[in-house]
């Protein structure tokens, strides 16, 4: 009888060590996944698109709510599809944040809400085609100190429906990205973060096509 108490008290520390181990093992994986970057698209900008919207200060890059503004990269709610590409450094490096910007700006983005570039539509600021944020959060590009930054890359994303045709917002994003990419010496990834093929590009347009077919089915 005294060999089976000793017996069950080893058995109930071994599941005791067990236990122990274990969360210990899944605190460090969740940390460990809460440190690695993800890109910064719209719906981590604003959780919900069709609510309130969040503005930032483009002197200083704070999002803040105003409830007086429309959402500046949807309209109300209904079904979206967001289409996201990255440019990061070559061989894990940074791009230097004057020279982003000043590329940014060179191809007709401009600095507006949520801290961002966007590509209007016109001059008209709430007809947003595409955006570019940072990929380090929040994903807002502070002016006043750009010249210091060091910033591993962006994420460019639209929303759609847009402005104008999705397949052309798409277009002109494409566009944008391979300047950019060869004026910054960037690479030009999917949103998986993985080499941006033509197939994958000719895919993604098609899924675009497909989406604003279902909408105007609907």
């Amino acid at each position: 009888m005294d060999g089976l108490r000793w017996l069950l008290l080893l058995f109930g520390l071994l599941v005791v060590a067990a236990v122990y181990l274990y969360s210990r093992r899944e605190r460090s994986r969740q940390a460990d996944d809460s440190s690695v970057r993800t890109p910064v698209t719209a719906d981590r900008l604003e959780p919900s698109l069709g609510g309130t919207a969040a503005v930032a200060d483009s002197s200083s890059g704070d999002l803040a709510p105003d409830a007086d503004e429309e959402p500046v990269l949807a309209g109300p709610a209904q079904d979206q599809k967001i289409v996201a590409l990255r440019l990061v450094a070559r061989h894990d490096g940074a791009l230097p944040g004057e020279e982003l910007a000043l590329s940014l700006r060179g191809i007709g983005m401009c600095h507006g809400k949520f801290g961002i570039f966007h590509r209007y539509d016109g001059s008209d600021e709430n007809r947003v085609i595409f955006s570019a944020a940072s990929l380090v959060e929040p994903g807002s590009f502070d002016l006043t100190n750009i010249k210091e930054q060091q910033i591993p890359g962006i994420s460019l994303f639209l929303v759609l429906p847009g402005p104008i045709d999705g397949a052309e917002s798409f277009d002109l994003m494409m566009e944008a990205a391979r300047v950019l990419s060869q004026s910054l010496n960037a690479e030009l990834l999917d949103e998986s973060g993985s080499t941006l093929s033509i197939q994958r590009e000719r895919y993604l347009r098609e899924e675009i096509i497909k989406f604003q077919h279902g909408i105007m089915v609907a």
